[in-house]
């Protein structure tokens, strides 16, 4: 495989498109004169989709720009018609197959159509599909107990919800009446949702608008790569109580973040972080929430919920995304004296808890152990990690490479020093990458994190197809 010389001189730019407007990497990287990098080429799959008969990308997209809010964004310059999925591989119209390292955003763990969750969704739907909690069924409280058997201490009380945002919104509802104070912190680089209460602990611009978001404080974000303390997470946490002494009145509802920040790009919260921050909450009367949307049902591989990672218990989870496979599903976990404020009023969810979501959720915590799923988060991962590290030390592109298990990101720089983010190389490489069969996500503030979060079946040659199609695409710059 050839070696690339890589001086890195890049400078900013706008240009999304035109690799002329890139800095200068593309020239400045010489490779050296033996061996050419093969075009890597996708592991073997025993699977073939059926024909695809539908409408076009071309017709999806303009039903998408004449029906569909404008609000909403695809990724590509040429948008992917997904059609078909199986384990950690989709199929657009054409048949094609492609590696997905982005699991419809850390959605899908068991894998795309895991026999096993779609036997549990077509027993159940052909039972009942809906009801109301108002009457009894045994799907929610199956999965309620199965849930609560796989949290510590006394979390063992759960409300269902449709989404990621509906659990943050009602966790800092419950804190915020268990405490009968309203100051809520967050981390600053936080996402938490895009409801009215989310939305104020969201705290990157780029997805908050400009309505009444009060009541919440915004912490310094305690990251090791360009946090202004590195990876000293007690000194990150003195702003935590900086925030209760010098904003508000002494006493807090509650603290909220994610393990490992995934919108943010893949930020792990500087070692050490929570504890201290616990504490501070704690001594001033507020419950510790963390936000596992992403981050749980074992994606970190060591552990089964992020918050484990720093040796804390928190007083309220919230979870969705990988709950339930790609169903739309959310939960709350608190103690039974925490739940009990929401009964005080009446509190209804329709949809929450449904009989065919909770047996789809039920279903794949049984994948997760029949599959032994977090033990290949953690094996695959690692070995995923650790190609990306190597490639690290290939290119001068590439900043950081961060996470854990199967929750990973590498950073784009266009100057390891400045950390200069490199937006528009990053864009090119998922393009490229993309066409050479593999999709991965983005994020962080500046648009220049590859969000790595795919199916928790990936392989070793999955990853090593991974990492070598981005070696590829970053050579050809």
């Amino acid at each position: 495989m050839k070696r690339f010389i890589t001086k890195t001189v890049l400078s900013s730019t706008n240009s999304l498109r035109s690799p002329r407007c890139f800095s200068q990497l593309a020239q400045k990287q010489t490779p050296l004169p033996e061996n050419e990098i093969p075009v890597p080429k996708l592991p073997p799959f025993d699977y073939s989709p059926p024909p695809y008969t539908g409408p076009s990308a071309e017709e999806i997209l303009a039903k998408r720009k004449e029906y569909l809010s404008p609000s909403l964004f695809h990724l590509f310059s040429k948008p992917l018609n997904v059609v078909d999925g199986k384990m950690q591989y989709l199929f657009d119209e054409n048949g094609r197959r492609y590696l997905d390292g982005f699991g419809g955003i850390a959605t899908v763990c068991c894998g795309h159509c895991h026999p096993d969750v779609v036997d549990a969704i077509v027993k159940q739907i052909n039972l009942i599909q809906h009801s109301t909690v108002l009457y009894l069924n045994h799907a929610i409280a199956d999965f309620a107990e199965a849930l609560a058997s796989k949290m510590p201490g006394n979390l063992k009380v759960v409300f269902f919800t449709n989404s990621g945002t509906e659990a943050n919104e009602l966790a800092m509802m419950i804190a915020r009446l268990y405490t009968g104070c309203q100051d809520i912190i967050s981390l600053r680089n936080a996402y938490h949702g895009n409801a009215a209460a989310t939305m104020g602990a969201t705290a990157q611009s780029v997805w908050k608008f400009n309505v009444i978001q009060s009541g919440v404080h915004h912490a310094l974000n305690p990251d090791p790569y360009r946090g202004v303390f590195g990876s000293d997470g007690e000194k990150y946490a003195k702003d935590v109580q900086d925030i209760i002494d010098f904003g508000t009145a002494g006493h807090v509802a509650g603290f909220i973040s994610e393990a490992i920040q995934g919108v943010g790009g893949m930020i792990e919260l500087a070692p050490g972080y929570l504890p201290a921050a616990y504490g501070s909450v704690k001594k001033a009367g507020g419950l510790c929430i963390s936000d596992e949307v992403q981050a749980g049902f074992g994606r970190t591989g060591n552990h089964f919920w992020g918050f484990e990672t720093q040796g804390v218990v928190p007083d309220i989870v919230t979870m969705a995304k990988g709950i339930g496979n790609g169903i739309p599903l959310g939960a709350v976990v608190t103690t039974p004296e925490i739940a009990e404020v929401l009964t005080r009023r009446s509190y209804f969810n329709t949809f929450g808890g449904n009989p065919l979501c909770t047996a789809a959720g039920l279903a794949v915590l049984k994948v997760i152990e029949k599959d032994n799923l977090q033990e290949n988060a953690l094996v695959v991962g690692s070995y995923l990690k650790r190609r990306l590290t190597e490639l690290k030390g290939k290119y001068e592109i590439i900043g950081d490479v961060r996470g854990k298990g199967l929750m990973l990101g590498v950073e784009l720089v266009t100057d390891r020093q400045q950390k200069t983010p490199a937006k528009a190389e990053t864009l090119h490489v998922m393009e490229q990458m993309k066409e050479l069969g593999v999709l991965i996500g983005k994020g962080g503030f500046y648009g220049n994190v590859f969000r790595i979060t795919p199916p928790l079946c990936f392989t070793k040659k999955d990853a090593d197809f991974l990492v070598d199609a981005m070696d590829y695409a970053i050579s050809k710059m």
